[in-house]
């Protein structure tokens, strides 16, 4: 028998949504449940500023969490250095703030907002001087991937037939169709978001729990314990079977 370790996908600033789906965990596991959550905490939502203080203060309190980082924290990471960078596997047309991002949004849940009239310096200095050193420190220090025996978690995916030393951090936060469409097995049943898909799926070599936070749909949350996979809904464990 093993402990079970249960993992958060996808969050994307939905405080409340992240609350009902720690309380779910919670109901199942215990207060010192372990916990991955798969990256993504700030964008699109209205509260990203929420959830950070949200798992910081779970953190402090002594959680046995794992945070790794998502695309959208990166971005936002990014963006708070002395000298903004722009995430390099965007496409050239957007950059963190373009509307289907969520980087406004972000800025928004810490009291700032501003108009097409701004400049980028004004916006860059604002939010250096408003976003907590805290906050930033935190978003620096977050892993790219968590290896728990047969499981690695990770928010996008891996590059395949690569060593997890010989890994990307880009691949591990944006990869998609060279990981999704990879039929054959990982070393690991792959844990992962980023890819937002209708339900939680478990694809055999993968498990998808990006469940559409980003575009106001759930966060999913999944307990797995002795080589059995679990979505966490209101009613209890429903098991997720290999496609």
């Amino acid at each position: 028998m093993t402990m079970p370790i249960y993992a958060i996908g996808d969050i994307h600033g939905h405080l409340d949504k992240l609350e009902e789906v720690m309380a779910r965990i919670v109901a199942d596991g215990g207060p010192d449940a372990e916990v991955v959550f798969l990256g993504d905490l700030v964008d699109r939502g209205p509260d990203s500023k929420g959830v950070i203080e949200f798992v910081l203060n779970g953190l402090k309190q002594g959680r046995n969490w794992t945070v790794l980082t998502g695309n959208h924290d990166r971005m936002f990471r990014f963006f708070l250095e002395p000298s903004p960078r722009v995430d390099m596997r965007l496409r050239p047309d957007l950059y963190w703030l373009h509307e289907r991002l969520g980087g406004r949004e972000t800025l928004a849940s810490y009291g700032l907002t501003f108009d097409a009239e701004a400049r980028l310096s004004e916006i860059h200095a604002a939010a250096r001087a408003t976003v907590p050193d805290e906050h930033v420190t935190f978003l620096t220090q977050l892993p790219y991937t968590k290896l728990h025996g047969a499981l690695l978690f990770v928010h996008a995916g891996i590059r395949p037939e690569v060593t997890l030393e010989d890994q990307l951090d880009d691949d591990l936060c944006w990869i998609k169709e060279d990981f999704l469409n990879y039929p054959h097995p990982h070393p690991w049943l792959v844990v992962h978001g980023h890819t937002p898909v209708l339900r939680p799926t478990h694809f055999g070599n993968h498990v998808n729990l990006d469940t559409g936070a980003g575009y106001g749909e759930a966060i999913t949350a999944a307990v797995f314990e002795n080589g059995r996979v679990w979505q966490l809904t209101a009613e209890g464990r429903q098991e997720l079977i290999p496609e």
